[in-house]
């Protein structure tokens, strides 16, 4: 009888925490739209409802996280999870503006100890999204796990596939998690199932808009080597964007250092 390798499990969140602020419905996008440049609207209780969620997770990928501009008093968001849920190491990737009062970024919070951490710029039509890329384990086949927030536009959302395939299409034990503002089924998110050895998700998870969810367009993917269980929707706080959870299984030795 062969041997079983050993495994782990890591539990996993993603989230686009709309830098704190409170979206309920489709009309808050014009009668709140001041709560997305000025530092109002009880954002710090939206973080802190965050914090307690993110918490109980070992590693967390944010999207629209405020580094520390004038909306959110000047309070990287990213840091204030990191230390509201316990979180022994973080790093944000700063990369999109909002006029000249606030600014928009990626992050990675982690109970485990990364190796590296690269950020990466994506293309597109319109400058600002990013990719930041985690590594847990040494080599080739250490886990990499990638944070990305694209485009609205197809033919953007297109390039940054194909560059984050470039980047990530070595790695077998791999998760690309994030807001992709579209569904796992549109014709560029072949380019990540044909270059790499992430795959498709076993089911829609819809998370938008979190009032009434209907679209799946946040993601959790895993490559081959990898499983996924329990994924499934939940809130965080007001953004009008469900949080996506997910129990990762990987092989003991994607973690060797």
């Amino acid at each position: 009888m062969s041997e079983v390798a050993p495994v782990q499990r890591l539990k996993l969140l993603s989230a686009n925490i709309q830098a704190g602020s409170s979206t309920r419905r489709y009309s808050d996008y014009a009668t709140r739209s001041w709560s997305h440049v000025l530092p109002a609207g009880n954002k710090r209780v939206s973080l802190d409802a965050i914090a307690r969620l993110a918490g109980t997770y070992d590693i967390v990928g944010l999207q629209e996280a405020d580094p520390g501009s004038w909306r959110s008093g000047f309070t990287n968001q990213t840091h204030y999870l990191a230390e509201r849920g316990g979180f022994g190491y973080w790093s944000h990737q700063p990369n999109r503006r909002v006029g000249a009062v606030a600014s928009s970024a990626n992050g990675l919070l982690s109970k485990v100890e990364p190796i590296e951490v690269v950020n990466h710029a994506l293309p597109g039509r319109i400058g600002g999204r990013g990719v930041l890329l985690g590594r847990f384990g040494e080599g080739d086949t250490g886990l990499v796990i990638a944070v990305a927030h694209l485009s609205l536009g197809a033919q953007s959302r297109r390039s940054q596939l194909s560059f984050i395939a470039e980047v990530m299409q070595q790695y077998p034990n791999a998760v690309l998690m994030g807001d992709f503002n579209c569904t796992s089924d549109r014709p560029e998110m072949e380019i990540l199932y044909r270059e790499t050895r992430l795959q498709p998700p076993s089911c829609a998870v819809h998370t938008f808009p979190s009032w009434k969810p209907q679209r799946a367009i946040d993601h959790i993917l895993v490559t081959s080597n990898l499983q996924c269980a329990n994924m499934q929707a939940m809130p965080a706080a007001f953004s009008d964007h469900l949080a996506l959870s997910t129990e990762l299984i990987i092989p003991d030795a994607a973690l060797r250092r």
